[in-house]
């Protein structure tokens, strides 16, 4: 069925929009997956807040033109599902590796962060990228390290004077 001008249009809007608002963006050909794995697909999308689409490549075109993934035009060749990572950037990343591994005919194309196209090879650069949490976590680990240190090196020298003690206490004793 054909599609109409006005909604063309909306179409474009819709998907600029959510470019403008994604991280990072994964390409993938879904030829020949099931109607039931891509449900799959797209429910663990919406738990993971990463936004699928299906577009076409002439509309997705205009759709990524002034967002910086305008540099995957190239890429789009044949039927592409679009994955937009809106929180985390290697939520699309990471879900479309699983997905793969699960799905032998879904391939990653390409995919897009910070305005640099990469190859579907660096996927896993993407996808190992930590999540909100994790980095958080990392963050505060390095921020305390100093401070559980110095805690340590205030903690020995009681110790060491106390061994010290019992070392002469030790050495009288056998003395006498």
């Amino acid at each position: 069925m054909a599609i109409g001008l006005e909604d063309k249009k909306a179409i474009v809007a819709d998907v600029n929009e959510t470019a403008a608002n994604a991280l990072s963006l994964v390409v993938a050909d879904a030829r020949g997956v099931t109607a039931g794995a891509m449900d799959s697909l797209r429910k663990q999308a919406r738990e993971n807040n990463v936004s699928l689409r299906v577009v076409r490549n002439t509309l997705a075109k205009r759709a990524m033109q002034g967002t910086e993934f305008e540099c995957l035009n190239d890429q789009l060749v044949g039927p592409s599902i679009f994955g937009f990572s809106m929180e985390d950037p290697g939520a699309a990343a990471r879900l479309f590796k699983d997905f793969a591994k699960e799905q032998e005919k879904f391939e990653v194309k390409a995919l897009s962060v910070g305005g640099k196209a990469l190859d579907a090879s660096q996927l896993d650069v993407l996808a190992k990228l930590p999540t909100l949490e994790q980095a958080l976590g990392q963050l505060a680990s390095v921020m305390i390290a100093p401070v559980t240190k110095l805690v340590r090196t205030f903690n020995e020298v009681p110790t060491k004077v106390t061994r010290v003690v019992a070392a002469v206490r030790d050495q009288k004793q056998d003395a006498a």
